[in-house]
């Protein structure tokens, strides 16, 4: 049973008072200095009750489940107040890196029992899925889209390191079971932040390109380098693919229709539809996206229209409803992308990229969200069980990922979000 949902016990109590009473007094690097004091180290630790609790804790029958909760509280204590101070923000990765110490401090020297426990339950800590998630954090905190930049991230670093330019990711990476509101809400306000900055780096460079295009028609390069200054491409995708992209998320993509357009009248025509005619358009309005006909004919079809006819069979005849709409959508997702963390198998994801291309795969999702906008975060998840699946994998070595995770983030910024670029069109 997980530490938000029992009664703290007096010890653990003891302990998140402590840190709670301290962040207010104390600088950073004092409380950084308490925090590796006691818990990397375990020596020595000035206010002895505060280390009897401690002690307690580890060897309490409960400690091997619920010690990476009480730590992980601990941190979050320090955490959220340091948020909230611009010129404290830094000391977060700080406070994270300290546990790399400890498998270090666990090879060294002979230590009393209950030392000893503590420092073995903190190396079980940097397995957890809790520790996994502030070092997710930490790498958000630490790396602003500017530092992210293309020219910047080797190919040979982990797909990991990735995780500050996809605000998209934030809600289920960095967040663990025990997360409280507390956190949650930190993690919006990053989040936020992070998604404006990106689409306000996304419109400037679109009109810089733009306004590049336009003066390189009209005048010569050289008097172009005098007047307009350089500004940066806000993705990794290369200018020619970023602005494909664009074009497909935001102009005409069926005829005169856009993606929203489409979706739009699809969901108009399904008012007072039964469920099974609700699929039947369903399949249509998808393969109408299938550019590939030697593809579409061949595979994907008949195995979406298979995936289709087995999602509520015994429902056919009911009136369409949300709640109908909402299951086709998000088992479509698990279909298109990835079902869970412990059934990851993703070959029809790997099977699109592979023939439409990144653009079109995500074009193909997109029209899923666009008439069902209750799947967005079911999407988004989807996209975070693959991140978590190859995070320790190089960047070079899932290069297909790492295009569709930046068409995700193009797609629903343009669709979802504030940024205008419409004039692409």
């Amino acid at each position: 049973m997980n530490d938000y949902n029992r009664q703290s016990h007096e010890e653990e109590q003891l302990l998140y008072n402590h840190w709670l009473e301290l962040v207010q007094v104390e600088q950073p690097i004092e409380l950084i200095g308490r925090f590796r004091s006691l818990f990397i180290h375990s020596t020595e630790y000035p206010d002895r009750a505060v280390a009897g609790a401690l002690e307690k804790i580890a060897a309490s029958p409960y400690a091997e489940q619920e010690f990476k909760y009480i730590l992980n509280r601990c941190c979050h204590i320090l955490i959220n107040r340091w948020q909230t101070y611009p010129s404290k923000q830094a000391a977060i990765p700080e406070l994270i890196s300290l546990f790399e110490e400890a498998p270090k401090i666990a090879l060294g020297y002979s230590r009393s029992r209950p030392a000893r426990s503590i420092v073995q339950l903190v190396n079980q800590f940097t397995q957890s899925e809790q520790y996994l998630t502030l070092k997710r954090l930490a790498q958000v905190i630490t790396h602003s889209n500017e530092e992210s930049s293309n020219s910047k991230i080797p190919a040979t670093l982990a797909l990991g390191t990735l995780i500050p330019r996809y605000p998209y990711l934030y809600k289920h990476c960095l967040l663990s079971d025990d997360s409280n509101y507390e956190q949650q809400k930190i993690i919006q306000k990053i989040q936020a932040q992070k998604q404006q900055q990106f689409e306000i780096d996304l419109s400037q460079y679109v009109a810089h390109q733009v306004r590049k295009a336009q003066v390189a028609r009209r005048e010569t390069s050289i008097s172009f380098g005098r007047n307009i200054q350089p500004i940066k491409n806000p993705t990794l995708l290369s200018d020619p693919e970023l602005f494909f992209a664009l074009k497909q998320f935001v102009g005409k993509v069926e005829g005169a229709d856009t993606y929203r357009q489409l979706a739009g009248r699809f969901t108009n025509a399904s008012t007072n539809q039964s469920y099974g005619s609700f699929k039947d358009d369903l399949y249509e309005y998808l393969i109408s996206s299938v550019t590939d006909d030697r593809y579409g004919k061949c595979q994907f079809n008949e195995k979406l229209y298979k995936q289709l006819q087995s999602t509520l069979p015994d429902s056919e005849s009911q009136k369409l409803n949300e709640f109908l709409t909402m299951r086709t959508c998000s088992q479509l997702l698990n279909f298109l992308v990835v079902e869970s963390p412990a059934r990851p198998n993703h070959f029809v994801f790997i099977d699109l990229i592979s023939n439409l291309g990144p653009t079109q795969t995500t074009g193909l999702l997109l029209k899923i969200v666009l008439i069902c906008s209750k799947v967005k975060p079911y999407l988004e998840k989807r996209l975070a069980i693959l991140f978590g699946h190859y995070e320790f994998c190089t960047r070079e070595g899932v290069v297909w990922l790492v295009k569709a995770l930046e068409n995700l983030n193009l797609a629903l910024s343009t669709n979802f979000g504030k940024v205008d670029v419409s004039f692409l069109r």
